[in-house]
């Protein structure tokens, strides 16, 4: 794979590798205060949005580079 380039030049903002550890947390986070919340009949169910902020998560997206396609045509 010496000859192996990159087909997109999308590329994510940071350094971290996944958000699963992150959606893990927010999950079981949910999953624990919705089983409590149906306890009590009357209470209106959270959505994931409400209980965790994925803006505080380690990646912050994926973005296109075009720099990053022009400097593996020229090595």
């Amino acid at each position: 794979m010496s000859r192996s380039k990159r087909k997109t030049s999308i590329l994510p903002n940071c350094q971290a590798s996944s958000e699963k550890a992150e959606k893990q947390k927010a999950n079981r986070k949910l999953r624990r205060i919705v089983k409590e919340k149906l306890a009590v009949i009357d209470e209106e169910l959270p959505r994931n949005k409400e209980i965790s902020d994925s803006w505080n998560w380690g990646k912050d997206g994926k973005s296109y580079r075009a720099d990053l396609t022009n400097k593996e045509k020229t090595k």
